[in-house]
């Protein structure tokens, strides 16, 4: 078998991810054809590239000596790709390609953009993995990713993009069914859950790790599943599982949404882009007078940015129970900044 650079791609996909489930939700394949992959990879090579752990997938010392060579040449692949698709582009007209994980500011953003640029093709690429988002980004695949950062668990990010931090740190709140003891309290104990069973998305960067760490400083160790959240909001409401939640998740007939007592989980809001992403999407002044770096990006980036701040902000005051929480923190979100 020849390796192609699919090939190469899906042995850095392993790695990143440390694991074949992880990869290969990145990579939008099966398991089991990922597996399939990589042991004709490992065949053909003639030796393992990871050794299988329970924990997951760590390169060998033959794995860390192909990926070494590997990486740069998927990077080149991507800068290719992304030069061609970017000349395409540059005939067809202006264009914004947004990747984002999961967040209820998207909808308000969005029309927002729609708004602002109505001569743009605004695209949205949803995905667990901020750091696959931030991949792609880099590798000129995306202009720009909203992601958040989960506390104590740091994003690989790639050199030279720029970053604008949206909310440095928001809470996490927690899912009960509307029956649940607990969901009568207005906040609630993290003691008071040691019982339940957790439900997390293993396949979201650092939710796992993050409320592992929480669990654990609390001396809790209670019972946990893995899966979507989709599957987990309707075991949730039947009160077989608890979860994290997002404080703008809005509640329904039969779940509540709650803060926990002093806010243990926490995650950063970040917006990256390349230097340069918004020369392509029709915003006046993109790029021009402002030096790019860790915090900024141009008078195109802060206008995108000023929208999706404002979208955050609407999503967070319609949710009744972060606006309650914003108040008792007297957040600076509740004011709108001067134009």
């Amino acid at each position: 078998m020849e390796l192609e650079v699919r090939h190469l791609r899906a042995l850095c996909a392993i790695a990143d991810a440390g694991s074949l489930h992880k990869a290969a939700r990145q990579l939008g394949m099966s398991q089991p054809s990922l597996t399939t992959q990589l042991r004709r990879i490992e065949n053909s090579l003639g030796a393992e590239l990871f050794s299988r752990e329970r924990t997951g997938c760590r390169p060998t010392l033959l794995g860390h000596s192909v990926l070494s060579r590997a990486r740069p040449l998927v990077a080149g692949m991507a800068v290719l790709v992304s030069e061609a698709r970017a000349a395409a582009d540059r005939s067809a007209g202006p264009r914004l390609r947004i990747g984002s994980t999961a967040s209820r500011a998207l909808a308000g953003w969005l029309r927002r953009l729609r708004e602002r640029l109505p001569g743009t093709d605004i695209s949205l690429q949803m995905d667990v993995s901020a750091n696959a988002l931030l991949r792609q980004v880099a590798g000129g695949g995306l202009d720009v990713a909203f992601v958040h950062e989960v506390e104590g668990c740091p994003l690989r990010v790639p050199a030279g993009l720029d970053r604008r931090v949206l909310v440095e740190r928001e809470p996490q709140f927690i899912s009960l069914a509307r029956d649940h003891p607990a969901a009568g309290s207005q906040i609630v104990e993290l003691a008071d859950l040691a019982a339940d069973r957790w439900m997390i998305d293993p396949t979201v960067d650092g939710e796992w790790d993050g409320l592992r760490r929480v669990l654990g400083a609390a001396g809790l160790n209670p019972p946990v599943l893995h899966g979507d959240y989709l599957t987990a909001s309707s075991l949730i409401a039947v009160g077989e599982a608890i979860a994290p939640c997002q404080p703008t998740s809005v509640p329904r007939e039969d779940m509540v949404v709650r803060p926990l007592r002093d806010d243990p989980l926490g995650v950063r809001l970040l917006l990256f882009s390349r230097p340069g992403a918004y020369e392509g999407a029709g915003i006046a002044g993109a790029g021009a007078g402002t030096d790019a770096g860790a915090d900024g990006d141009g008078p195109g980036g802060a206008e995108v940015y000023a929208d999706l701040e404002a979208a955050y902000r609407e999503a967070a005051l319609q949710a009744v129970v972060y606006r309650q929480w914003l108040m008792r923190n007297k957040s600076p979100l509740l004011h709108a900044p001067a134009a």
